[in-house]
C-alpha cells in the first residue's frame, strides 16, 4: 500500500456555510441560514462515504462546497493536500478534472439538445484537448461500453433514452476526464428500484476497476448501507454520527440516525416489530427548528425521545464511538452514559416503559 492509498484523498475539516439573508427596503436583513455548521469526515482513494439525512439537512449543500459552487464561511476542504477554498480560477478548472458529480436528475442534467457523443465528449475537449473526431469518438464509445450501453448509443438524444440509460450516460460523462472522485448527489433517487440496482453495481464495478473515491448522497438507508464503506448522518447541517457502514446500522450510537433507521421497513417480523416500538417513542410529526433561528444547545431536542436537560442548553461534541466513529449526542457523556455504546437498548427500554 502507497503512502498516498494511506492517506485521505478528501479531508473535511470544520466545514461551515451560511447563506446571507436578503436586506429588504425599511426592515433589517433576515438571520443567515446556517446550513451546514462545523463538520468533519474524510474518504480515502477507492472508498464511498455515504452522507445520509433528511430533506432540508444540509446534503447536497456539502456536495456544492466542495466542487466550489458555493462560498465556505469557514473551514477547509483539503483534496490531494490542497485547500481548494483557497483556488484561484485557473485551479477550480484543474481541480473539476479531478473531481465530477453525477446528479439527482437524468431527465434534466443532459442537455436535451445533444446527442450522447457531444454530452460526453464535451468534458473530454475541455479537460483533455481532444477536438470531436474520430479519436473522441472511440473514447466515447469505450466509455459507454464500460457503462453497460454500447457504441450505437453516441447518435442518439437523451429523449430516447430511459431513466437508466440517461444515469449510465452521466456516469460515463463523469468517468471522461478520469477523475479521482464522483460525487452522487441523490444519483439513483428518480429511479425505479430494479434500475438503482443496476446504476449501484454498475458504481461498484468502476470502483473495483479504477480506484476511484466516491461521495454518495442518498436519504435512501439501504441503498447508503449497500455501497459505503463509512456513513455521515447530517441533522440540520449538523453531522451527529460517522463511522464504518456496518456499526452504523448495527451499533447505532445516535437517537436521530436510530429514528432514521426505524422508519425502513426490514423483511424481519422480529425487528420490524422491535423498531414500531423505537418509533412510538419519538415525535416523529415535530417541526425541526429553522436553519435562520438554531438552538444553542442540540437541534434534536424537540423530537428526541431522550431528551435531557444539557440538551437544552448546549451542543454536545464529538464523542468516539467504541466500534468506530463518533457522535454528537450527550447520552454517552452524561444521564445514561453510554460511553460510545448503542442508543437501541435504551429507546426500546424507553418504548417498554411507555406502553
Amino acid at each position: 500500500m502507497t503512502i498516498k492509498e494511506k492517506e485521505p484523498y478528501l479531508k473535511i475539516e470544520d466545514l461551515h456555510v451560511h447563506f446571507q439573508g436578503r436586506s429588504q427596503l425599511f426592515r433589517p436583513a433576515k438571520p443567515p441560514v446556517r446550513a451546514v455548521n462545523g463538520i468533519n469526515f474524510d474518504i480515502k482513494p477507492g472508498r464511498t462515504f455515504g452522507l445520509v439525512g433528511e430533506s432540508g439537512s444540509g446534503k447536497s449543500t456539502v456536495a456544492r462546497a466542495i466542487l466550489r459552487l458555493l462560498d465556505t464561511k469557514d473551514g477547509r476542504i483539503i483534496v490531494s493536500g490542497d485547500d481548494v477554498t483557497q483556488f484561484n480560477d485557473s485551479e477550480i478548472k484543474n481541480y473539476r478534472k479531478q473531481v465530477q458529480v453525477v446528479f439527482q436528475d437524468p431527465y434534466s442534467s443532459l442537455n436535451p439538445s445533444h446527442i450522447v457523443g457531444e454530452i460526453v465528449g464535451e468534458l473530454i475537449t475541455e479537460h483533455r484537448g481532444i477536438k470531436a473526431g474520430a479519436e473522441r469518438d472511440k473514447i466515447v464509445g469505450d466509455l459507454l461500453e464500460q457503462v453497460g450501453l454500447g457504441r450505437h448509443f453516441l447518435e442518439r438524444f437523451p429523449y430516447e433514452l430511459s431513466g437508466g440509460q440517461r444515469q449510465r450516460v452521466a456516469i460515463a460523462r463523469a468517468l471522461s476526464v478520469e477523475p479521482e472522485m464522483i460525487i452522487c448527489d441523490e444519483a439513483t433517487s428518480a429511479l425505479d428500484v430494479s434500475i438503482q440496482s443496476q446504476v449501484i453495481n454498475l458504481l461498484e464495478e468502476i470502483q473495483e476497476k479504477t480506484g476511484v473515491a466516491y461521495l454518495f448522497i442518498a436519504h435512501d438507508l439501504a441503498v447508503v448501507k449497500h455501497i459505503s464503506h463509512d456513513i455521515g448522518v447530517l441533522y440540520l447541517g449538523y453531522l451527529v454520527e460517522s463511522g464504518p457502514s456496518e456499526r452504523v446500522y448495527e451499533e447505532t450510537a445516535h437517537p436521530y440516525t436510530a429514528m432514521l433507521l426505524a422508519a425502513e421497513p426490514i423483511p424481519d417480523p422480529e425487528r420490524q416489530k422491535r423498531r414500531a416500538s423505537v418509533r412510538r417513542v419519538y415525535q416523529i410529526d415535530a417541526e425541526p427548528p429553522s436553519p435562520t433561528n438554531l438552538p444553542k444547545g442540540c437541534p434534536f431536542t424537540n423530537r428526541c425521545a431522550l431528551v435531557m436537560d444539557i440538551c437544552h442548553d448546549e451542543m454536545p461534541g464529538p464523542t468516539p464511538v467504541l466500534a468506530g466513529g463518533t457522535v454528537r449526542c450527550h447520552l454517552h457523556t452524561s444521564g445514561p452514559t453510554l460511553n460510545g455504546k448503542s442508543v437501541v437498548p435504551l429507546l426500546l427500554k424507553t418504548a417498554e416503559e411507555n406502553k
